[in-house]
């Protein structure tokens, strides 16, 4: 069988602190995994400046409970789940992502947990170190064959640990940094590249 694993933010919904910068007006916020190759720094930055500027935990919840998936994401996950076994595998929270992973009607996600105390947060707990090439070597060690796409730095070990992996809308200097990753563009793109390196899809 068949594995399809899927980074969340930048793929299938928006960055949730975009929406925090948005919100706060603090620039810092706009800080990605595309610019930073150290997630535990990225992090480490954001929490510093949650306490820095007294945000509270409710009020970033708020923000995404607005939030939407990109246009044609969940007829997307819908139409790989009817294909292909799948898991969402991110660096993003389970307490930030739930909200957003209903609207996608749901599929399985491999992420972080954040470390809160009532309205405050605290910090951060990470599944396991090199999550994302860990989750694709297990299900390579269970015989599946493994696709992956994601679009920045934290996802480059898992799309070089899968079968096949893809950047997905990846900004053109992780590209050029890693020109042997092959890339897509759209939902539609990426669809049409499981098919064709499918044993059970369309034959």
């Amino acid at each position: 069988m068949e594995h399809v694993c899927l980074d969340l933010e930048g793929v299938l919904i928006p960055e949730i602190w975009a929406e925090v910068a948005a919100y706060t007006g603090e620039d810092q916020f706009k800080l990605t995994t595309q610019d930073l190759k150290d997630y535990s720094e990225l992090m480490d930055m954001r929490i510093d400046l949650v306490r820095s500027i007294g945000l509270t935990f409710p009020e970033i919840q708020n923000l995404v409970d607005k939030m939407e998936p990109f246009e044609g994401a969940r007829d997307f996950i819908d139409w790989v789940r009817d294909n292909f076994q799948l898991t969402i595998v991110s660096d993003s929270f389970y307490e930030l992502a739930w909200p957003l992973l209903r609207k996608l009607g749901t599929p399985s996600i491999n992420c972080h947990y954040l470390n809160i105390e009532g309205s405050e947060l605290k910090g951060y707990t990470l599944r396991q170190l090199e999550n994302k090439k860990k989750v694709i070597k297990s299900l390579k060690d269970m015989k599946f064959k493994v696709f992956a796409s994601g679009d920045s730095y934290n996802d480059i070990q898992m799309l070089q640990e899968a079968d096949l992996g893809v950047f997905f809308q990846a900004p053109k200097h992780i590209r050029e940094e890693f020109q042997e990753i092959g890339g897509v563009e759209s939902h539609q793109e990426l669809k049409e590249l499981l098919i064709s390196n499918s044993s059970f899809v369309g034959r």
